[in-house]
C-alpha cells in the first residue's frame, strides 16, 4: 500500500542537474493499470460527457475539459465496486480518465465544423462524420506520441500543463475515497432536473428578456441554463466579465446604433426584404451583428495565432528535431529487445513503427475511401485533401501539444488553428478551381479533421503529464487515448445528428456559433460575397480590444453570441469571485472553488445529457415533447419573472452547498 499521500517536492519545478523525478508510484512497481474495469468506466463516462459537451458546444460555442470530473467519478465507481473487483488502484483511475477525457476533444472538433454542412443543406451521414472524427482523433494522438519524452519528461517544471497537474492532485487526494465525486453526481442530477422542468415538462421558461426603455431596440436577456452558469463558475470572473462585456456591446450599443442609423432607409444588404424599422432586435442581430461578431472572432483568432507564432515556430522546430532524434535512435538500435528491457516502465511509449504505420493507414483511408471526403468525386481530389490534412495536422498537433503546456487546454487557440487550416485549404482549392459547394464541403471536412487532431493533442499532452506525475505507463495511456477516440466518436456524431434532427442548427436553441463562423470563412474565400463592411467593423473591434489589453478572443466571442448566452456565464463567474473572497482563509477558498467547479461540471453534463435525451425522444416520436406549457403562469412577463426567480433559487441552493 502506498504510504505517502502527496506528490514529490520537485513535482512542479525544473529539475536540478543530476536530479530525477520520483513519481507517486515508483517505476519498479507493476500495479494493475490497463484493466477491463478502467476501460469500461473510461468509455462509459467518455460517452456521457462527450454527448453533453456536444450539446454545450452547439449551444454556447465552447466546451469544457472533463478530465477532473471523469477522474473523481471513476474513483467513486471503483470504491462502490470494491467488493467485486478488489482494491482499486490510482493508475486504474488515471487510465479511466485518460480514456474518458478524449471524448471532449472529439466533440470540440466535430461541433466546431461539421454543423456547417447542415447549414449548407449538405447533411452528412453517420459513417462520414464518424470516419472524420476517428481520423482526426487518431492523428492527434499518434503525432503526439514521439513528442512525449521531450515535452513531458525533459521540459518537466518548465511546461506546467495546468489541467494535467491538477488532475494528478485530484487523483492523489481521492485515493482513499471518492467523496469529491458526490459534487459531480449532485450537479448531474440538478442540471438534468432543471432542464427537465424547462425543456421537457416546460413548466418554467428557459429564458428571460427585458426591454431597455429610451434605447431603440435595446434589449437584454438571460438563458436560464445551469450548464452556462456552471461554465461561468469554471471559467472564473475575469473571462466571464470579458465575455459579457462583448455581449453588452452588441445588445446595448451596436444594435441600437444600427436601429437609429437605419431609420427610414430601404432594406440594407445582406437583408433584402425587411427594413431595419420592421426588424426586431433579434433579427438585427441575425442579419447584421452576427457578421460583425464573425469578423471580430476571426480577427481575434488570427491575432491570437500571430501572437503565438514565436512559440509555435519554436515548438514546431523542437518537435521535428525530437522526432528526427527518435527516428535516428530506432534506426541505429541493433538490439531492440535490450533497449525495451533497459527502459523503465514509466518511459515506454508505443513504438515509432506503430505510429508511422497508423498515420500512413489513416492517410490512405482519407485518400482512397470515398466516405470521409464524400463531396469530392475524383481520387486525385481526395488525395489533395488528405495531404492537406496530414500537413496541417502535423503542424498544429506539434504546436498545440506545447502551447497547452504553457497556458492550458481552455486557452489553446483551437479556433484560430482551425481558421488557419480552413484558409489554407480554401486557398489551395481556390487555386485549383474547386469553388462550388462540393469544394466548400471538402475544405470544411479537412478543417474538421485538423481541429480534432489539434484538440486531442492538447488533451493527450495533459493526460500524459498526469501519468508522468503519478508513475503511469505511457504506452497504456496512449492506447487508452486511441480507444477513447474510437469508442466516443460514433456516440458524439450520433448526438450531433439527433440534435440536428430535433432542433436544427442555426436555431435559437442550438445556434452552432463556431460552425457558423467556419461556414462564413469558407464562403468568404470561395465566393467573395460577404458583407465585408460589417466584417471589417468586427475586425476593428477585436483590434481595439487587443490594443486595450482586453483578451480579444473571449471579448469577440461575446460580441458574436447573443448576450443572453453570456449573462449566466457572467453570473457564475461573479458568484465564484464572491465565494472565494468571502472565505475565511486560502484553504476555504480553494475548497469552495473545487466544489463549485465539480458541481459546475455536473451541471454541464446533466443539462447536456438531458438535451440529447430530449432529442432522442423527439426522433423516436417524430415530434418534440410538448410538455405542460407556460399558460399556468399567465402573461409573458409573469413567466419571465417566475423563471428568473426560480433560477435565482437554483443559484442560491448552489451557493449554500458550496459554502458547506
Amino acid at each position: 500500500m502506498q504510504a505517502k499521500r502527496q506528490l514529490a517536492e520537485n513535482a512542479h519545478r525544473p529539475l536540478k542537474k543530476g536530479e530525477t523525478y520520483q513519481p507517486y508510484i515508483p517505476a519498479t512497481d507493476s500495479p494493475h493499470e490497463f484493466t477491463i474495469k478502467a476501460l469500461f468506466f473510461g468509455v462509459l463516462f467518455g460517452v456521457l460527457f462527450g454527448a453533453a459537451n456536444a450539446y454545450l458546444g452547439l449551444r454556447a460555442g465552447l466546451t469544457i475539459s472533463t478530465s477532473i470530473p471523469v477522474a473523481v467519478m471513476t474513483v467513486a465507481a471503483f470504491h462502490a465496486l470494491r467488493k467485486l473487483g478488489g482494491s482499486p488502484h490510482i493508475l486504474e483511475a488515471n487510465l479511466a480518465q485518460t480514456v474518458g477525457s478524449s471524448s471532449s476533444s472529439v466533440a470540440s472538433g466535430v461541433i466546431f465544423t461539421l454543423p456547417a454542412l447542415f447549414l449548407w443543406g449538405l447533411e452528412p451521414g453517420l459513417l462520414q462524420m464518424t470516419l472524420l472524427a476517428m481520423s482526426g482523433g487518431l492523428l492527434g494522438v499518434l503525432f503526439m506520441i514521439p513528442l512525449r519524452r521531450f515535452l513531458i519528461e525533459r521540459e518537466h517544471g518548465k511546461l506546467p500543463y495546468p489541467e494535467g497537474t491538477a488532475c494528478a492532485h485530484v487523483l492523489v487526494a481521492n485515493e482513499s475515497g471518492g467523496g469529491h465525486a458526490r459534487n459531480v453526481f449532485i450537479g448531474l442530477g440538478a442540471g438534468a432536473l432543471y432542464k427537465a422542468l424547462t425543456g421537457w415538462a416546460k413548466v418554467l421558461t428557459d429564458e428571460a428578456h427585458m426591454r431597455i426603455p429610451f434605447l431603440r431596440k435595446g434589449e437584454v436577456g438571460m438563458d436560464l441554463s445551469p450548464a452556462l452558469f456552471g461554465v461561468g463558475y469554471i471559467l472564473g470572473p475575469r473571462i466571464a466579465t470579458v465575455m459579457v462585456s462583448g455581449g453588452l456591446l452588441s445588445s446595448l450599443i451596436i444594435i441600437p446604433a444600427i436601429a437609429h442609423w437605419g431609420e427610414g432607409r430601404p432594406p440594407l444588404y445582406p437583408e433584402l426584404l425587411l427594413t431595419i424599422n420592421e426588424m426586431s432586435a433579434s433579427q438585427i442581430w441575425t442579419r447584421y451583428v452576427r457578421y460583425i461578431g464573425a469578423g471580430a472572432v476571426a480577427a481575434a483568432g488570427i491575432m491570437t495565432l500571430v501572437r503565438s507564432m514565436p512559440v509555435m515556430i519554436e515548438s514546431f522546430r523542437i518537435g521535428t528535431s525530437e522526432l528526427r532524434d527518435r527516428v535516428d535512435e530506432v534506426s541505429h538500435e541493433t538490439d531492440r529487445d535490450t533497449m525495451a528491457a533497459s527502459t523503465p516502465r514509466t518511459g515506454r511509449d508505443l513504438p515509432l513503427k506503430v505510429v508511422g504505420m497508423g498515420i500512413l493507414i489513416i492517410g490512405l483511408v482519407l485518400a482512397l475511401v470515398e466516405a470521409p471526403f464524400g463531396a469530392l468525386d475524383l481520387a486525385i481530389e481526395r488525395a489533395v485533401a488528405a495531404v492537406c490534412v496530414i500537413i496541417f495536422a502535423f503542424f498544429f498537433v506539434t504546436v498545440a501539444s506545447r502551447i497547452v503546456g504553457l497556458v492550458g487546454v481552455t486557452s489553446n487557440p483551437t479556433s484560430g488553428m482551425t481558421i488557419a487550416a480552413l484558409l489554407g485549404t480554401a486557398g489551395v482549392f481556390l487555386v485549383m478551381g474547386w469553388t462550388d459547394i462540393n469544394g466548400k464541403a471538402a475544405a470544411l471536412t479537412v478543417g474538421c479533421v485538423v481541429a480534432i487532431a489539434a484538440s486531442i493533442a492538447g488533451d493527450t499532452s495533459q493526460d500524459l503529464k498526469t501519468g508522468y506525475l503519478l508513475g503511469a505507463t505511457p504506452r497504456y495511456q496512449q492506447l487508452g487515448e486511441l480507444i477513447g477516440v474510437l469508442t466516443s466518436a460514433t456516440f458524439v456524431c450520433l448526438s450531433v445528428l439527433l440534435l440536428a434532427e430535433t432542433f436544427g442548427f442555426g436555431s435559437e436553441e442550438l445556434p452552432a456559433p463556431q460552425a457558423t463562423l467556419m461556414k462564413l470563412v469558407i464562403d468568404g474565400v470561395l465566393e467573395q460575397n460577404l458583407p465585408w463592411g460589417l466584417v471589417t467593423i468586427g475586425a476593428g473591434i477585436a483590434i481595439v480590444a487587443e490594443l486595450l489589453r482586453i483578451p480579444s478572443l473571449p471579448f469577440a466571442v461575446g460580441v458574436y453570441l447573443p448576450v443572453s448566452t453570456m449573462t449566466p456565464i457572467f453570473f457564475g463567474g461573479m458568484l465564484r469571485l464572491w465565494l472565494e473572497r468571502s472565505s475565511a482563509d486560502a484553504q476555504q477558498a480553494a475548497d469552495r472553488r473545487d466544489k463549485g467547479v465539480l458541481m459546475g461540471s455536473g451541471f454541464v453534463g446533466g443539462e447536456g445529457l438531458l438535451g440529447v435525451a430530449i432529442a432522442g425522444v423527439a426522433f423516436w416520436q417524430g415530434a418534440r415533447p410538448e410538455g405542460f406549457g407556460l399558460d399556468w403562469l399567465g402573461p409573458g412577463w409573469v413567466a419571465n419573472l417566475v423563471g428568473f426567480f426560480a433560477f435565482v433559487a437554483f443559484a442560491a441552493w448552489f451557493v449554500n452547498r458550496t459554502r458547506k
